[in-house]
C-alpha cells in the first residue's frame, strides 16, 4: 500500500544522492543528445531511458529533492509517494526485460489532490476530506499507472476545485513560482506550480470554469481542457457533473499530448463520458497549420484586457497570422452564467455541509450557501440552456477553424489579498480571471493555454486556443506552431 507524509522528508534525505544522480544522468546524456534534465521534455526522457542513459529512479530521486527544497515556498504538494522510488524501480526492471508498458513508463506525474487514489488520502484541499481514504484508483489514475508513469504525490489546491485563488486550502496557500507574494491560479495552483517550478514533468489537472488554464497561464505553463467526456471523470471529487473536465498540464504542448493520449478514451462506468476514436494526439504534433483559418471573438474576449496582457496578445496574433491562412473576427452565442455549478456542488456537499459546516474555507461555504438557495425550475432551465449552447456553438466553426484569445485578462492578485480578502464574483457572474476560460467550459471544447509573453513585473501571460467538439488535433498543431516559433515557454521561473 501507498503511504503518503505530509513532511516530505523523504525527499530531504534524498537531497545529496539526488543532485549527484542528475549530474551523473546529465554526464551520461554527454555521448548522445545533450539536455538538462530538469528542462528535458518527457519524449527526451523516454529517449535517454530507451537508450539507457538515464532511469525511473533517477528521475524519481531528483524530483523527490527538488520537492523537499521547494515545499516550504511554494506549499505545491501536500503528500509524496514513500514508494516512488520503490515504483520507479520496478519500473526499471520492466524496462530491462523489455516489458514497457506505454508511453510514459518511468515518467513521474503527480495528481491534483481530488483525484482518488487506492489506499491513499485523497482530501481536495479540505479539512472535510482530511482523512478520506478512497478504495480505489480514479480512471484516469488507473491508466496513467497502466501507461507505466511514476505517480510521485497529490498536489495542493483550492478547496474542492471552488475558487480561483488556491489561498483557501486546509494545507496553506500556493505560491507562484515566478513572484512568491502572487497566487499561481486556481483551482489546479499546486499543480501549475509545480510543473512551473520543475517538480514533476506533469500533472493531472481539472477544469470547471478555467482551473487548469488559468493557472497554466499564471505560472507559465501549458494546460489542456479537453472536449467534454473525452476523459473520464470518475473518480475525480466533483465540483459540478455538467462542467467538470480533467486534462494535462505541462511544460511543453508535446508533453501535454503525451500525456492526454492515454488516458482520454471512453469510459463505460462514467455516465458523462462520450464514445469517440481516440487519434495519435502525438502525430498532430508535426501537422501543417498553414491552412487553418483563427477566429478572433473580439467581443468580451478582448475587453478591458491588463495593458500587459493586450501587448502580448497582439504579439501573438501577429505570429499566428503568419503561420495560418487567415484571421477574421467572429461571435460566439452570447450566454449568462448558469446557476448549473452551484445547485450540482451543493448535491454533493449537502450531506456533509449540514453536519459540519465549519470546516469548510469562509469562500466555499458561501458558495455553497449560494448553491442551496438555487430553485429546481432553475437549475432545468440551465440545464437546458447548457445543452443548447453545447450545439449551437458548432456553427461558429463553419467558417473557422480554431478561436484565439487571451487566457485571463488579469493579472495575479497577491497571496495576502486573496487569504484575507476573498472575493466571490457577484451573483449569477464569474470571477474576473476566469472571464474568458468558463465559456469554453460550458461550450464543452477542447481549449488549451500555453505562454506568450510576460507583464513588465515579470508574470507570465497566456494564449487560449480553442476548436470544435473533439477538435484536440487541431488546437495541439497550432498549439505546437506557436510554441515552436516563440521561445516564452523555455523561460524558467526564479522560485
Amino acid at each position: 500500500m501507498h503511504r503518503y507524509g505530509m513532511s516530505l522528508t523523504i525527499a530531504v534525505a534524498g537531497a545529496t544522492l539526488g543532485v549527484a544522480a542528475c549530474q551523473r544522468s546529465n554526464a551520461n546524456a554527454a555521448a548522445g543528445s545533450r539536455f538538462e534534465i530538469v528542462e528535458a521534455t518527457i519524449p527526451q526522457m523516454r529517449e535517454a531511458m530507451e537508450q539507457g542513459r538515464l532511469t525511473s529512479r533517477d528521475l524519481v530521486r531528483m524530483y523527490l529533492t527538488r520537492l523537499g527544497m521547494y515545499q516550504q515556498k511554494l506549499r505545491a504538494a501536500v503528500y509524496v509517494n514513500a514508494n516512488a522510488l520503490s515504483d520507479a524501480e520496478e519500473r526499471d526492471r520492466e524496462r530491462a526485460q523489455r516489458r514497457v508498458r506505454g508511453p510514459l513508463h518511468g515518467i513521474p506525474i503527480a495528481l491534483k489532490d481530488l483525484f482518488d487514489t487506492a489506499g491513499v488520502r485523497t482530501t481536495a484541499g479540505s479539512a472535510i476530506f482530511a482523512d478520506r481514504v478512497p478504495p480505489e484508483d480514479a480512471e484516469v489514475v488507473r491508466r496513467l499507472k497502466a501507461s507505466g508513469a511514476v505517480l510521485l504525490g497529490k498536489l495542493n489546491m483550492h478547496e474542492f476545485a471552488y475558487g480561483d485563488t488556491s489561498a483557501q486550502t486546509h494545507f496553506g496557500p500556493v505560491r507562484n513560482p515566478w513572484d512568491r507574494t502572487r497566487i499561481p491560479g486556481g483551482s489546479s495552483g499546486g499543480s501549475a506550480a509545480a510543473v512551473a517550478a520543475r517538480l514533476c514533468f506533469g500533472a493531472l489537472g481539472s477544469d470547471t470554469g478555467g482551473s487548469i488554464r488559468q493557472p497554466a497561464a499564471y505560472c507559465g505553463i501549458v494546460g489542456l481542457k479537453p472536449t467534454y467526456g473525452l476523459v473520464s471523470t470518475r473518480g475525480v471529487v466533483p465540483l459540478s457533473w455538467s462542467l467538470d473536465h480533467v486534462g494535462p498540464m505541462c511544460r511543453s504542448v508535446a508533453d501535454a499530448a503525451m500525456l492526454l493520449q492515454p488516458i482520454a478514451g471512453y469510459d463505460a462506468l462514467d455516465v458523462n463520458s462520450i464514445s469517440a476514436v481516440v487519434p495519435d494526439y502525438r502525430s498532430a504534433l508535426r501537422r501543417k497549420v498553414s491552412a487553418l483559418r483563427i477566429g478572433i471573438p473580439r467581443a468580451v474576449f478582448y475587453d478591458m484586457l491588463d495593458p500587459d496582457i493586450e501587448q502580448a496578445v497582439r504579439e501573438a496574433l501577429g505570429v499566428i497570422a503568419r503561420l495560418t491562412a487567415s484571421t477574421r473576427d467572429v461571435e460566439l452565442p452570447p450566454y449568462k452564467t448558469l446557476p448549473v455549478v452551484g445547485a450540482e456542488a451543493w448535491v454533493f456537499h449537502a450531506p456533509y455541509f449540514t453536519k459540519t459546516p465549519q470546516l469548510y474555507q469562509s469562500g466555499t461555504r458561501q458558495r455553497l450557501e449560494g448553491g442551496s438557495m438555487v430553485s429546481a425550475a432553475a437549475y432545468i432551465e440551465g440545464r437546458r440552456e447548457l445543452e443548447r449552447l453545447r450545439r449551437a456553438v458548432a456553427a461558429v466553426f463553419s467558417d473557422v477553424d480554431l478561436l484565439v484569445t487571451p487566457t485571463t485578462p488579469i493579472l495575479p492578485q497577491t497571496v495576502d489579498e486573496a487569504v484575507n480578502n476573498p472575493a466571490l464574483p457577484p451573483p449569477g457572474g464569474v470571477a474576473p480571471s476566469l472571464r474568458n476560460t468558463q465559456p469554453f467550459d460550458i461550450y464543452g471544447l477542447p481549449s488549451i493555454s500555453l505562454p506568450c509573453g510576460f507583464s513588465r513585473s515579470g508574470l507570465p501571460i497566456g494564449l487560449e486556443i480553442s476548436g470544435p467538439h473533439l477538435g484536440e488535433t487541431q488546437v495541439l498543431a497550432l498549439a505546437q506552431a506557436y510554441e515552436q516559433a516563440t521561445d516564452w515557454h523555455r523561460r524558467t521561473p526564479p522560485v
